[in-house]
Order: C-alpha cells, then sequence, then structure tokens
C-alpha cells in the first residue's frame, strides 16, 4: 500500500490487545486474524479496530501506515479454526498481505457485557486473591489454558533466608476453587491453602 486507507489516530486509554493479523486470506483482501484468547467476542463484536504496527522483532520492511490507525471491519467470520475478516479500504490480496503482524486492540467499553459468573481475562489481571481466612495469597498475573479450564497464575512475595523474592502461585479457576470474584473491590477469593 503506498498511502494509507486507515484513518490515523491515538489508542483510546482503555484499548485491550486482542489479535494479531495473521495473513492474507484469498485474493478479495480479507485477512486471517489469530486470537489472543479463545474468546473472541470481543473481536467479533467490534465495529472498528485499533491497529498498531507488528514488534519490533517483526516489522522489518512494514510500510502499510505509522503510528495507530482505526478501520471499520466491513465483514468477520470464523472459519475452521479462525477468524477472518474484511476491512474496509483493503480491497486486495496485496493490501492484506502489507498487514501481516499488525496487532489488533478494542476498547473494553467496546466489549459485549458478559453473562453472570463469566469474565473477560483482562479485567481478571492485577486482581488481589485471598483464601477463605483472608491469607494473601498474590495477584494476578496471567491466565494460563489448559483444555476446558484456566488457571489463575498469581505473583507474590516470600522471604527465604532473609531475602525477599517474587514467587508464582497457580489456582485452578474453577467454582470449585473459587468463591467469589469481586471486580469493584479487585479481589477473588479462592479456596486456596498456601502450601497447596
Amino acid at each position: 500500500m503506498s498511502s494509507s486507507p486507515f484513518a490515523a489516530t491515538s489508542l483510546p486509554d482503555d484499548a485491550v490487545e486482542l489479535g494479531r493479523i495473521q495473513d492474507a486470506w484469498g485474493v478479495k483482501g480479507w485477512v486471517r486474524i489469530h486470537p489472543h484468547s479463545a474468546d473472541t467476542s470481543a473481536l467479533l463484536a467490534s465495529p472498528d479496530w485499533y491497529l498498531q504496527p507488528p514488534e519490533a522483532r517483526f516489522a522489518r520492511g512494514f510500510s502499510a501506515f505509522s503510528g495507530h490507525v482505526q478501520v471499520h471491519v466491513a465483514e468477520i467470520k470464523t472459519h475452521s479454526d479462525g477468524i477472518v475478516a474484511r476491512l474496509d479500504g483493503v480491497d486486495d490480496r496485496s493490501a492484506a498481505e502489507a498487514l501481516k503482524g499488525v496487532r489488533i486492540s478494542v476498547p473494553r467499553s467496546a466489549f459485549p457485557v458478559a453473562e453472570d459468573g463469566e469474565y473477560y481475562w483482562v479485567d481478571l489481571i492485577g486482581l488481589d486473591v485471598v483464601n477463605r481466612e483472608g491469607v494473601h495469597l498474590g495477584v494476578v498475573r496471567d491466565l494460563m489454558p489448559t483444555g476446558p479450564t484456566s488457571v489463575l497464575v498469581m505473583e507474590y512475595t516470600e522471604t527465604v533466608d532473609g531475602v525477599e523474592t517474587t514467587a508464582e502461585r497457580m489456582v485452578p479457576f474453577v467454582a470449585a476453587y473459587i468463591d467469589d470474584v469481586d471486580l469493584k473491590a479487585r479481589r477473588i477469593t479462592a479456596d486456596w491453602q498456601t502450601d497447596y
């Protein structure tokens, strides 16, 4: 693309990176999307995406645009094991190939409302986790998919031989171990002990 068909913009304050463009799909400007999460509802529901150039290690030769741009999603659908989309202004395979590696973000405020008892991973990151006795287990740093369930990956500090170190603890994110998720209080209560 010699000149970008996208509108230059700034990234919204609540932008969440949800995936990247993997490659061109077909000859009519469609792109294949690699989502960062198994839950693709926010990608599928958002009429507009915010794009950023590929990470520096993948950006060699990238010239489709610079900075951040906003693009309208003309069409999107699930296809076999992934998602494909057609973006306004991307009309042929060459234009689609030029977007390989581009990162896709959507404002958190544009996410569909989660069902009761369901949570977006991005909302769980940074929450404190305590057990039923009120003992602090850690702060959620990540979630790890393990097939049918996910696991909270927490970071906490411990003192070993007088030296404070950072350690990691994991708790399955299932009803058997998670008693409560309070997003307003930014706290998760779990049926878990520090020596598990």
